[in-house]
């Protein structure tokens, strides 16, 4: 399985595969012809809880991994997950995220799982 995370608002590269958005909201100033976004699976995101628990502190990364992947063990989300696992199978492919920091964030959890 080929699984990498880039930043949405990278140029798109032809090595990308399936570029898939994991983040909830569409990123600010983008268009969407622009990003060549094939996916957009929001269930996989985390909760706006989980979210502003990360983010209003300087929150352990660690635990905040623990609580998604808690998370993306309900059913729509895991469905999700075994939907994008199914398209790493078959080729690259590329998680996609707003965060400044995507080696710290969700899709890199998720990167992690799908490479699993």
């Amino acid at each position: 399985m080929s699984v990498r995370v880039r930043r949405v608002y990278e140029p798109p590269e032809p090595d990308d595969g399936v570029r898939i958005l994991v983040d909830r909201l569409w990123p600010r100033g983008l268009a969407k012809d622009a990003a060549r976004v094939d996916e957009w699976p929001r269930g996989l995101t985390p909760s706006t809880e989980l979210r502003r628990w990360y983010h209003a502190d300087d929150r352990p990364y660690e635990e905040f991994r623990e609580r998604y992947e808690a998370e993306l063990a309900a059913p729509e989300a895991a469905g999700l997950l075994d939907h994008v696992r199914g398209l790493s199978g078959k080729g690259p492919v590329t998680l996609l995220t707003a965060s400044r920091s995507p080696a710290t964030s969700h899709a890199e959890v998720l990167a992690r799982l799908l490479d699993d």
